[in-house]
């Protein structure tokens, strides 16, 4: 399988507000894909719609082949673990381990017991005397254990502090290692998403920005420096102006070019490289209106709120 999700002109509505328009999106197999955006972008809405818990008002969306929660067997390949990694507070860890057995076929018992032993965690403990992290480890651990074909992660790490987070990360990244299973996790921690990911989606009131392998976005995206004209105009670039910004003397564009090229302008023009924290705030900096329609960038303009780069 090429893709685990494949999205056409998925829209999802909330009251008279859109939570999710327009989106067309393929998620390939075997990645670890990070999706971020502001809060009230539409992360959450997206996950949902991933994992059958919600039902499009528009477009379609197929995870692994089908549509979510249809076809017989399908809830059984996937895994989610929703934000503040819900767990029943008053049932012991081996309680839960012992549900995730009745509740799902595949549930590798032996899996979610030696995590929590390696975690130190007695499995008489409630869950709910269990710190942040422990929780988040618990819900993440069941997750695994259902030994699914896609795991959805939404903000799993957003209310731990800087050592469960990379502790949680690292069990993520041997978890895939070993199974070869496909993430999509959900953070507005891009430094997390950049030590993590091989594939990036950005959500931008409620459109797809921006999605890609990582690496290819960053080779095709360009910081340049320069003096800035005296006429307040914008120089001639090769490839498309993603964000301009000015001092009195200087001029500093983020460029998107159709290959990875690092020529620049003139000798007076210098190209430096960007990171994945750059590339997101400079995407969601120009907000497209909700009804924005997808159309062709003109030279310099901010790219289309529907624009894929691939």
């Amino acid at each position: 399988m090429s893709a685990v999700l494949v999205a056409e002109g998925l829209g999802k509505r909330r009251g008279r507000r859109w939570a999710l328009r327009d989106c067309d999106l393929t998620v390939p197999a075997g990645k670890i894909v990070g999706l971020v955006g502001a809060n009230g972008a539409g992360k959450s809405t997206l996950l949902e719609l991933t994992v059958g818990l919600l039902a499009p008002t528009a477009g379609t969306i197929r995870v692994l082949g089908a549509e979510p929660g249809r076809a017989e067997d399908w809830l059984a390949r996937v895994g989610f673990v929703a934000q503040d990694s819900p767990v029943y507070s008053r049932l012991s860890i081996a309680a839960h381990i012992r549900l995730g057995g009745y509740l799902n076929p595949r549930f590798d018992r032996a899996l979610a017991e030696r995590r929590m032993a390696e975690l130190g965690l007695d499995e008489r403990r409630r869950a709910g005397a269990l710190s942040g992290g422990q929780r988040a480890q618990l819900a993440l651990t069941l997750a695994m254990a259902k030994r699914p074909e896609l795991l959805v992660l939404d903000e799993p790490a957003a209310s731990l502090d800087p050592l469960a987070r990379r502790e949680l990360l690292r069990a993520l990244m041997e978890f895939v290692a070993a199974d070869g299973v496909s993430v999509i996790i959900s953070s507005h921690l891009v430094a997390d998403l950049e030590r993590v990911c091989d594939h990036v989606v950005v959500l931008g009131t409620a459109h797809v920005r921006l999605a890609g392998d990582v690496e290819d976005l960053l080779a095709r995206h360009h910081r340049l420096v320069g003096p800035r004209r005296g006429d307040g105009t914008l120089p001639p670039v090769a490839g498309q102006v993603v964000e301009a910004r000015h001092t009195e003397r200087q001029s500093t564009l983020l460029v998107r070019r159709d290959q990875a090229a690092a020529e620049t302008i003139n000798p007076a023009w210098v190209s430096h490289p960007v990171s994945l924290d750059d590339l997101v705030i400079a995407y969601l900096g120009a907000e497209p209106a909700p009804d924005a329609r997808p159309g062709p960038p003109g030279a310099g303009a901010a790219p289309s709120p529907l624009e894929v780069v691939r």
